[in-house]
């Protein structure tokens, strides 16, 4: 269950995560006052002087704190899955290769429900604990491979985060009800190569396309404006089909 109690933000956007109300909140700032955090929104001060904002903690910032074994799905790439799917709160998703269970969580807080595929036990446990850390209930995990079959129907999307993605193009299409959406992600270009292959192959579903995110932030000081030297560059690919 999610201990984050309250968000501490300083005017430069360093964020503190405050889990026990009853003690004082020690940052490099000074600390704040326990009472001080009893407040559910406003400004506190620490006892150096330094303003923070004080409110109650979002999803994203829970989601933030997320335990991880295998390597997760950043959220430049789940953003872009959930911009070009559309799903909404009445929408059903099947994940594939649930790792840590980052896609799935954050997709579970925006669907109706998502069932999740994971062969690996120390995997499958990360995610149930950052189940249980977010909270959230519309999630089951499922210790099977989807290459086997997929037994859930009518799904509004599947995401594959697999070694052989093309593998589980026919359990897909079995599943997906018609207009749903299909979408795999790999790091390397074989990997995307394969998939990409096999699913115009398959006459159960139209390939859209293959994109890559990359993210640059920018740094602003009065009138000096450039970008940061480090961006968040390649990830991994995203390919998209639909089924009809």
């Amino acid at each position: 269950m999610n201990t984050i109690k309250r968000i501490l933000l300083t005017n430069k956007g360093k964020k503190f995560y405050v889990r026990d109300l009853s003690q004082d909140m020690h940052t490099q700032h000074g600390f704040v006052k326990k009472t001080l955090l009893k407040k559910k929104k406003g400004l506190v001060k620490t006892n150096t002087g330094e303003t923070m904002s004080i409110f109650e903690p979002r999803f994203i910032d829970a989601y933030n704190k997320i335990k991880r074994g295998a390597q997760i799905i950043p959220l430049k790439d789940i953003g872009i899955i959930v911009a070009e799917t559309g799903i909404n709160s009445r929408s059903k998703v099947v994940d594939a290769g649930a790792g840590s269970g980052a896609l799935a969580c954050f997709l579970a807080n925006i669907v109706k429900s998502v069932v999740t595929y994971e062969l690996r036990d120390d995997f499958a446990k990360i995610v149930k604990k950052n189940i249980d850390f977010l909270g959230l209930k519309n999630i089951k995990v499922k210790k099977k491979s989807i290459y086997d079959g997929i037994s859930e129907k009518n799904i509004d999307l599947i995401t594959l985060d697999l070694p052989e993605p093309w593998l589980a193009i026919e359990p897909a299409a079995q599943s997906l009800k018609a207009g749903g959406f299909l979408v795999s992600y790999s790091p390397t270009t074989p990997q995307v190569s394969d998939f990409v292959s096999a699913v115009k192959k398959n006459k159960s579903f139209v390939y859209l396309k293959t994109i890559e995110i990359i993210e640059r932030e920018w740094e602003f000081s009065d009138r000096k404006i450039r970008p940061k030297s480090q961006p968040i560059g390649h990830s991994g690919f995203l390919s998209f089909a639909r089924k009809v």
